[in-house]
């Protein structure tokens, strides 16, 4: 179930928030919960890619190759 949540804004930013929701085939409520979802996994996702790094420490970079080698094909 939703629950309705109420927030403050400029007229004209809303209404230029609904002319771009309205090009873009979604209504504004449509994109405010994409983004309000989207702000909230934003943690959850730079948590993994946190711990992800945390689990690659142990890998050491070999050498460097030189621009010839990078090229080859």
């Amino acid at each position: 179930m939703l629950q309705n949540v109420t927030f403050s804004a400029r007229p004209e930013t809303i209404a230029s928030a609904r002319a771009r929701a309205r090009a873009e085939g979604r209504t504004l409520n449509e994109v405010f919960r994409a983004w309000l979802e989207s702000y909230v996994e934003s943690e959850a996702r730079a948590s993994r890619y946190d711990e992800l790094m945390a689990s690659l420490s142990h890998v050491q970079p070999g050498r460097t190759f030189s621009r010839d080698e990078a090229n080859q094909r």
